[in-house]
């Protein structure tokens, strides 16, 4: 019997990616979920250009390197890690800057470049859409997105990271038909096999990064509906904001995340860290916070919240610095939130809370 469940996200805090992929795999039995030991595996990262992971654009490759040595232990070998970059850049450039060529070498495990790659027209619910062959071949996927914003559909998750598994031709294609709809109906027919979304430092607006916010979180679905909503939560928004999402569950790829009826485990908890490196947007917002010993994952959902705000025009409301962080234990105050601020006059609880739950509750005064 596999122990996770479809309607359930594996949560994990740290900054450091490999053990937290180790753990997730863990929690998951992924072994029990693969199954064979001689099919094909595939990771998928999220390498849309050549940019290092600290800038908030592209997948951690201790990720990969995490679930290649998990996989490895445990009688695995049949592993590749496969990657079309967008139109524009280069994928072996990509590979060679994120850090993959060298963990290509380090653990014998053939990187495949999609931009080389032929592929064949599917019928994906009505919508005849190209994909490449290699992504096709597989028996199990492992899809790593990163959690991040993006400047035409707002949030990029899993189900946009099937996008890297089409021709160069497609990409084009899709942004002509205005993305949501061709995304959505590409993943009806890619493998979505287990998910793991770093959301170790994401870009806050740019798909192409610039604007990282610290969050030293990662988690993992099945469902990528499910894990694209619980994004949109985490950052803020609703999953209505991002009609693929909400397209791809109409087609029955998945079913999105419900605090009522989906099951969210953490493994740990968050710590404190001081490590709150940010691009110039992030440094704007940071004069609304007062954080004293804040953990990375609730200050970055306070980020997102305030970005949120910003967008709407709603940044005014917030007279005085909000409060956050373990720093305030025992304190009394104004506003604050996470449970550390409880004795504040405004307190909003949670260890960590959403960026929706501090969305509503900032709003809400």
């Amino acid at each position: 019997m596999i122990n996770m469940k479809r309607n359930e996200i594996l949560a994990v805090y740290g900054d450091k990616p490999l053990e937290m992929a180790k753990k997730l795999l863990s929690a998951a039995e992924i072994e029990k979920l693969i199954g064979d030991r001689d099919g094909k595996i595939g990771i998928k990262p999220n390498l849309v250009l050549a940019s290092p992971a600290s800038d908030g654009a592209t997948t951690h490759p201790e990720i990969a390197a995490g679930i290649i040595e998990y996989l490895k232990d445990s009688g695995f070998r049949n592993i590749e890690i496969l990657e079309g970059s967008w139109v524009g850049d280069r994928t072996q450039e990509a590979f060679r800057v994120c850090g993959y060529t060298e963990l290509s070498k380090g653990y014998g495990v053939k990187l495949i470049d999609l931009q080389k790659d032929s592929f064949k027209s599917y019928n994906c619910k009505g919508v005849e859409i190209a994909v490449c062959d290699e992504a096709m071949k597989l028996d199990f996927l492992f899809n790593l997105p990163v959690l991040k914003g993006h400047c035409q559909t707002l949030m990029t998750g899993a189900l946009k990271n099937g996008k890297g598994l089409i021709p160069n031709a497609e990409k084009r294609r899709f942004h002509a038909m205005g993305l949501n709809k061709p995304i959505a109906h590409l993943n009806t027919v890619l493998r979505n096999d287990f998910i793991i979304v770093d959301g170790i430092c994401g870009d806050l607006d740019f798909e192409e990064g610039g604007n990282p916010v610290v969050m030293n979180r990662m988690f993992a679905a099945l469902d990528p509906v499910l894990c694209d909503s619980y994004i949109c939560e985490l950052m803020g928004f609703n999953p209505e904001d991002v009609p693929y999402i909400t397209l791809a569950e109409r087609l029955g790829v998945g079913k999105r995340y419900d605090p009522q009826t989906s099951a969210l485990t953490e493994l740990n908890r968050p710590e404190c860290s001081a490590d709150f490196r940010s691009g110039r947007k992030v440094e704007k917002l940071r004069k609304y916070v007062d954080a004293q010993s804040a953990c990375s994952a609730c200050y970055g959902s306070l980020i997102h919240a305030l970005a949120r705000m910003e967008r709407d025009g709603e940044l005014s409301k917030i007279k005085s610095p909000v409060a956050i962080g373990q720093g305030f234990r025992g304190k009394t105050g104004e506003t604050g939130v996470g449970r550390c601020t409880c004795g504040f006059g405004n307190s909003l609880a949670g260890c960590p809370p959403s960026a929706g739950d501090i969305l509503r509750f900032l709003r809400g005064l």
